[in-house]
């Protein structure tokens, strides 16, 4: 999962943010006691060993094993991460028990298992996602993980998989139930799925770098055909030792193959090679009028 990053941000943008990590927060507050506490199933992380811990005493005790337990991970993500990473971290923190207290008294959802999963899955997901988005975190194995990766090498993914693999197990033993403990797997499976659509989006990009004999040629049909910049950069064949210009693009899924039939009608022998993006991060700019976009246009217009 990764972590939001965000410096010297204006006062707008701070409350927007705050605002965004508050809703995600109640997202949250709102599958754990409504989805999935109700239902016997547990998160992963220190949310799901305070409800491990409140299924044991009473339910009216997780908020406060949960801040207990989340407040040694304050502690080091204000020590070892950032400082605005650490603010983002209280508000959601506080946020969710404040919540979590507003919702005591909220009948559960009760359905079909695969309909709580699903459901209370995705919810808890998108609250995680938008506070993350944010650049905050609720869970405080995500800031373990980060130490950990730094010091030992592992990657904060596997060290997360890890501890909650470790925690699901742990939550079957107890309770002599190993059906509980796979729903609740696959809750989490849900939520982090959900999770990662709102941290990354839906939009599918993808990276291509172009070799070809013709690249002046190729730089004009993208940029003007498609409306797509693009970058040259310059490299040396391994086996000629001849100089070229290698075009890099990014492109949208839905696009690639107007792409790839552009460059293919141009240059035949073209080397094409494509790759899947996470996430581009970039300026405003204004877009460049294409001849495409110009008979959209058109036929909308006549339409």
């Amino acid at each position: 999962m990764a972590i939001g990053h965000y410096t010297n941000r204006t006062v707008k943008q701070m409350i927007i943010s705050y605002f965004w990590t508050a809703v995600g927060a109640l997202l949250a507050a709102m599958a754990i006691k409504i989805f999935l506490f109700p239902n016997e199933l547990i998160d992963g992380g220190i949310i799901g060993i305070a409800m491990i811990l409140a299924r044991l005493t009473s339910k009216y005790y997780f908020p406060f094993f949960f801040v207990v337990l989340t407040l040694p991970f304050i502690y080091l993500s204000f020590k070892f991460i950032r400082r605005t990473f650490f603010i983002q971290m209280i508000i959601a923190v506080i946020f969710f028990a404040i919540f979590l207290a507003l919702l005591a008294k909220v009948p559960p959802f009760e359905a079909d298992p695969l309909e709580v999963i699903v459901i209370g899955g995705a919810i808890l997901g998108i609250g995680a996602g938008l506070i993350i988005r944010n650049g905050g975190c609720l869970d405080g194995t995500e800031i373990m993980a980060i130490i950990i990766n730094r010091k030992k090498g592992f990657t904060v993914g596997q060290v997360v998989l890890f501890i909650n693999v470790f925690i699901f197990a742990a939550y079957a033993l107890i309770f002599r139930d190993w059906h509980i403990a796979f729903r609740s797997l696959l809750t989490y499976v849900v939520a982090f799925k959900m999770m990662d659509i709102v941290i990354v989006g839906l939009d599918e990009l993808k990276s291509v770098i172009i070799i070809s004999s013709m690249p002046k040629e190729l730089t004009q049909l993208i940029m003007h055909e498609m409306g797509l910049g693009l970058t040259v950069m310059y490299g040396r064949g391994g086996y000629s030792g001849d100089a070229r210009e290698i075009l890099f693009v990014i492109v949208e899924r839905l696009d690639l193959s107007d792409l790839k039939e552009i460059v293919l009608k141009k240059d035949p022998s073209a080397f094409m090679a494509v790759e899947n993006l996470h996430e581009v991060v970039y300026g405003r700019q204004a877009k460049i009028p294409t001849k495409k976009r110009a008979r959209r246009l058109k036929e909308i217009s006549s339409s």
